[in-house]
């Protein structure tokens, strides 16, 4: 706090009227589901991002990233998008996503703070719109519910961002409380919070740093006669969360998905078993069965790696060794430790929930994955964090 109000204080020579903080994301099963209308098991994560807030006597927008030493500058006549503001464009969504449902925003200092930057992953730049969305609110004082905050977000996103799959996000990082996970369904747009309170566990977030690349346009997936494939595989079942499973009937999914190519069969039976391992995690965190979940958590990534076609060698290797940590690592009926791909775009990251005392041989194969591959690793510990607040 001291560092945010000093950085605010020297930038624009007076101490911030509000200060908000959200915190960081991750998607750990489900999160290329959302144009299916499934559900995404999502956790926010204490890597927080902190926005500094003081009102100007003009209609003039000054915003600054203390660690990236970067400060944009603009006004409320003109907020509009560019792309070399980059983070910037964040903060300009919000205001944006405030005026064009009627509240008429004053000029603005806003200050950045957050020790992960955008570019790792972990929703940074989601933290800083729901940070941004609520200090707003509370410096000119608007009268509006979570609710209105959430479409503001949404109008942010879509209308301002061109971003569509962003519902995810936003309830992980305004839903969430401590020791919870938040399971979002896509086709009612509503979240459900569940219970992770396996405390002889340490979550580990690593950025494996390799170079990002596009394996396969996703795009390509993402087409109505897809949507309909599928719809043809759903039974409605009463007795299962969410109301309806897919087919599992081998011989009935490969006559239905005959008519696409081979890269687009695996494709969408990957999005079919996504949805199945969400259920299993979802069952499983509310019975407090560690082995059920993490079955579900390494099932999700040989899916990735398998039929999405989205992980990479390096990654694959830190998950592996990750399995061997365990006691027994061939029984995987019953694992004791369990990761998969995560990140930004197609993912460089990986999260893993290991037992405590495993964490420090875990550190030990990031020591050997550098001399191997020649990528530093940067990790961290965390826990399930509570959404946005303000201080």
């Amino acid at each position: 706090m001291e560092k945010v109000i000093e950085a605010h204080a020297s930038e624009y020579g007076t101490k911030p009227d509000v200060i908000a903080t959200a915190p960081g994301r991750v998607h750990l099963i489900g999160e290329h589901t959302w144009f299916f209308k499934d559900k995404t098991l999502s956790m926010a994560v204490n890597l927080p991002v902190y926005v500094a807030l003081s009102a100007r006597s003009d209609s003039n927008l000054r915003f600054q990233f203390v660690q990236l030493n970067e400060k944009k500058r603009g006004s409320l006549s003109s907020v509009k998008f560019k792309k070399e503001d980059k983070w910037a464009n964040a903060i300009k969504s919000v205001i944006y996503g405030f005026s064009s449902s009627g509240f008429k925003c004053g000029g603005m200092n806003i200050t950045v703070y957050s020790e992960i930057l955008p570019s790792a992953g972990f929703g940074i730049t989601t933290a800083i719109k729901i940070a941004c969305t609520w200090g707003i609110k509370e410096l000119h004082k608007f009268r509006c519910n979570d609710d209105q905050l959430i479409m503001i977000l949404d109008k942010a996103n879509r209308q301002f961002l061109g971003l569509e799959n962003c519902r995810a996000d936003i309830f992980t990082g305004i839903k969430s409380k401590e020791n919870t996970l938040v399971l979002t369904d896509h086709a009612k747009n509503t979240c459900d919070l569940l219970p992770f309170k396996f405390k002889d566990k340490t979550i580990i977030l690593t950025d494996a740093r390799v170079p990002r690349i596009t394996t396969w346009n996703e795009k390509s997936l993402q087409q109505p006669e897809n949507v309909l494939l599928l719809g043809e595989l759903k039974e409605r079942r009463s007795n299962i969360y969410g109301g309806w499973h897919y087919e599992e009937n081998a011989a009935e999914r490969n006559e239905v998905l005959s008519v696409v190519n081979e890269d687009t069969r695996r494709h969408l039976l990957c999005i079919m078993n996504e949805h199945k391992d969400v259920l299993e995690a979802q069952s499983s965190l509310e019975k407090g069965d560690f082995s059920g979940f993490a079955r579900a958590v390494n099932h999700s990534h040989k899916n990735m790696r398998d039929l999405y076609d989205i992980s990479c060698p390096e990654i694959d290797w830190l998950l592996k060794r990750v399995q061997e940590l365990d006691v027994n690592p061939d029984d995987l009926r019953n694992p004791l430790n369990c990761g998969r791909i995560t990140g930004k775009g197609f993912g460089r990251c990986t999260y893993c929930v290991l037992r405590n005392e495993d964490v420090e041989r875990y550190k030990e194969t990031l020591l050997e994955y550098e001399r191997i591959f020649g990528f530093k690793p940067v990790f961290f510990e965390v826990k399930p964090s509570k959404g946005v607040r303000l201080l």
